[in-house]
């Protein structure tokens, strides 16, 4: 009961940050400054990481390196606020909230299926005079990875990803993914990778091939704080090679912090966009609160 309070508690918090409206100009807006709250909350955090009890600190060590491969057998619900800033015609800001629980199952002894879902609350300006800009919830993607259950020097997954339409593409699609990883001493680095095709969906609408790498590299120190870097890189194989992709260069800090008996890993990242297509951000911004339920021990 504990959990299910913090993580109510916690969830409200992270999503009174997203708050949109829309001016009589049906240009997007936010019912609060982003960079004072985003400060904030960086603020809060160092404050909070400085609070940790000393306790923690072994076992926050072991569950950074779960929290930061994709397809750890825990469940985790990460909160994930990037920001945007000068994004299209008229050079206003893009946030994303989304929400990505991550829930494993053992299937037997020797295979797991880790599935992962991603509901993003986007809030997108006016991109060109004929892309207009939008709010809501955009199209949600389902991760299907199958992993072995006893994890080896390599640690791998694969399976199916869809998409399911709401706004952004309008169309049904579906694709493979995989992700490889391999934790070496402090070192946690791979990388997951998908490709989308679109299957249904108006045909007035544009079809869809594009894919998505994150790599991602950790290097975990003391007392649950690590140095990372996870870019997302996309390539859209539909438009013009100089329109094609987005490449972000970065990384930042992070820490695993404890609400009561609950984990949580939060970090913030900081990317320079060293290739984009016309009308988006030069850079963005990214934090992370990501809640985890590690298993007790003899589960």
């Amino acid at each position: 009961m504990t959990n299910i309070t913090t993580l109510s508690q916690i969830s409200k918090a992270v999503l009174s940050t997203v708050r949109i409206e829309r001016r009589p100009n049906n240009a997007l807006t936010r019912s609060a400054p982003f960079r004072e709250a985003f400060f904030a909350i960086l603020i809060g955090l160092g404050a909070l990481g400085s609070t940790v009890l000393p306790v923690w600190a072994q076992e926050s060590s072991d569950i950074a390196k779960q929290a930061q491969n994709p397809i750890a057998n825990l469940i985790s619900v990460p909160f994930e606020n990037d920001f945007n800033p000068h994004t299209g015609i008229n050079k206003e800001d893009s946030y994303v909230l989304e929400m990505k629980p991550v829930v494993p199952f053992n299937l037997s002894n020797d295979w797991t299926l880790i599935t992962r879902t991603i509901i993003p609350v986007i809030q997108v300006p006016d991109l060109s005079p004929r892309v207009d800009g939008t709010t809501g919830v955009g199209d949600v993607q389902e991760s299907l990875f199958l992993s072995p259950a006893k994890a080896g020097p390599v640690i791998w997954g694969a399976g199916p990803v869809i998409s399911f339409p709401i706004l952004g593409t309008k169309k049904l699609s579906v694709g493979p993914t995989v992700v490889v990883l391999r934790i070496q001493g402090h070192w946690l680095f791979g990388t997951l990778v998908q490709n989308l095709f679109s299957v249904a969906g108006p045909a007035a609408r544009a079809n869809v091939n594009q894919m998505l790498m994150q790599p991602f590299a950790n290097y975990n120190l003391k007392h649950g704080w690590y140095l990372t870097s996870s870019p997302i890189i996309t390539a859209n194989w539909e438009v013009n090679p100089n329109q094609r992709w987005v490449v972000p260069v970065g990384g930042g800090l992070g820490k695993i912090v404890h609400f009561g008996k609950l984990p949580v890993n939060i970090y913030t990242q900081f990317f320079r966009n060293v290739e984009r297509p016309d009308g988006t951000s030069s850079w963005s911004a990214r934090l992370q609160a990501q809640l985890l339920f590690p298993k007790k021990r003899g589960e």
